[in-house]
């Protein structure tokens, strides 16, 4: 998953064909680490992980947005912090595309992509509700279309818009936006670094390990080679 291309959620990589090679390939000469999702998003695959419920009369309707990447504790933790902001809350997550997550992450990021972390998103229980390929701005038109209350975010950095705004200024214009401490340093980019960092010493301890093997059969063929009376141990 880690050694996806930069290219791995672009919608120029048609479906099917293989993105941008590592050098690794299988013998049909498609990558398998790095060819596009094939992923298929239905809605029944949606309704089965939806609540399906539409806010209520005295729900608070809580919007947050991001990216939700590798689905960790972290998010878990900052979902039910938002939760408990109120009595009634009726969370709403806005997911943004994957070229906007790229956008504003960079690297190979998202790891997974749009439909993969919508699922993940909605398994959650503390989401009510998931918006699809969000707008990065919070914009007023978002605001009272789904009559949000309060707008969340943690407190990793808030990235300006492409055009260099807050995207969230808007729900700070009113009054209504907090920034929620989960109690969690768990991110991605720190799942990311340990899963890399093990694969590192993984293959540290293996080389080192096939060095070995490799002096041991070298110095038996050496061993072999030699005439019988001057092998080690010969009369």
């Amino acid at each position: 998953m880690l050694l996806v291309t930069k290219a791995h959620h672009s919608s120029q990589v048609s479906q099917g064909q293989p993105a941008p090679s590592l050098g690794l390939q299988c013998p049909g000469g498609r990558n398998p680490w790095t060819g596009v999702s094939q992923f298929l998003q239905t809605s029944q695959k949606i309704i089965q992980f939806a609540s399906g419920k539409e806010p209520q009369p005295g729900e608070t309707v809580i919007y947050v947005a991001g990216a939700f990447d590798l689905f960790h504790i972290g998010h878990v933790d900052f979902l039910e912090k938002v939760h408990r902001l109120a009595d009634r809350p009726y969370i709403i997550a806005g997911l943004h595309f994957d070229q906007e997550v790229n956008r504003y992450k960079g690297k190979n990021y998202p790891i997974m992509n749009l439909h993969e972390r919508t699922l993940s998103v909605l398994a959650c229980r503390y989401v009510s509700e998931v918006v699809i390929g969000a707008p990065y701005a919070v914009t007023a038109e978002l605001l009272s279309h789904f009559k949000v209350d309060l707008v969340c975010h943690g407190k990793t950095e808030i990235i300006p818009d492409r055009d260099g705004s807050d995207p969230y200024q808007e729900p700070k214009r009113r009054g209504i936006f907090r920034q929620i401490d989960s109690g969690s340093n768990l991110t991605t980019d720190l799942i990311v670094q340990r899963i890399i960092t093990n694969r590192l010493e993984y293959e540290a301890r293996n080389q080192k390990k096939e060095a070995k093997e490799l002096a041991f059969l070298e110095a038996a063929r050496r061993q072999a080679a030699q005439p019988l009376g001057e092998r080690d141990g010969g009369f």
